[in-house]
């Protein structure tokens, strides 16, 4: 199973690295299949949630074949760090929050190919948790959200992610969200059609049947810079 390393640039008008020249620096790290940039659009897409306050300044999934391409790429001094450092605009140990986690890839019937550069509009959701039995609680998701989000209108890609331990040299603290997901469209009006849809009020119809859990579950409209590196 893949794994991604979640780095999350606080909130401001800017992220703290050029993307573009972050994913040139990438290009030749050793086991990293995929380097997607995020940027927050300002438009409006989902009628059901309010905007979060304040979205990131950009979202970068690394995608390693396994943990041990991962750990090997992000230890003092590592090619992540050289490569972060030499696209860097303004960083510091508090430009990024960095989480690993596990990939679930999920096809959707409207599944199209990727290519390096190619750029589309992703949904990026978040559980902060915790819930009193993770084992429960995604069991139940795993089982009814993901037949709901594979019925979207126009839906490319559709990913979940969860919590792998894992070593990092790099300077930023660590998140310990409980789960993310993120849908993919080809752009901001396919998402905004997508969730407006009645296939959108099935899935908040079933997201009231979750397990308990607490915490936010913030929503970022984003648009999504793809580096595609290797086959995974």
């Amino acid at each position: 199973m893949q794994v991604c390393l979640f780095l999350t640039g606080e909130g401001g008008a800017e992220p703290p690295v050029d993307v573009h020249a972050l994913q040139r620096e990438a290009r030749e790290i050793d086991g990293l299949c995929e380097l997607v940039a995020h940027l927050p659009i300002a438009k409006a897409v989902d009628p059901r949630i309010a905007p979060a306050p304040q979205a990131p300044s950009c979202i970068l999934q690394w995608y390693f074949s396994d943990l041990v391409a991962l750990e090997a790429e992000l230890a003092a001094n590592g090619a992540v760090d050289r490569a972060l450092r030499r696209a860097a605009l303004a960083m510091d140990a508090h430009s990024f929050s960095q989480q690993t986690m596990a990939v679930q890839t999920f096809t959707p019937p409207q599944r199209t190919a990727l290519h390096n550069g190619m750029e589309r509009c992703s949904y990026m959701v978040a559980y902060e948790g915790p819930t009193e039995d993770f084992n429960v609680w995604l069991t139940h998701y795993l089982a009814h959200h993901p037949p709901l989000m594979l019925q979207l209108p126009a839906l490319r890609e559709l990913e979940i992610y969860t919590p792998v331990e894992s070593r990092s040299a790099l300077p930023f603290a660590c998140t310990a969200l409980m789960q993310r997901n993120k849908v993919v469209f080809d752009d901001a009006d396919a998402l905004a059609h997508a969730l407006a849809s009645p296939v959108r009020d099935a899935m908040r119809r079933d997201f009231q049947t979750l397990p308990p859990y607490s915490g936010a579950t913030p929503h970022y409209p984003m648009r999504s810079i793809y580096g595609k590196f290797a086959a995974p």
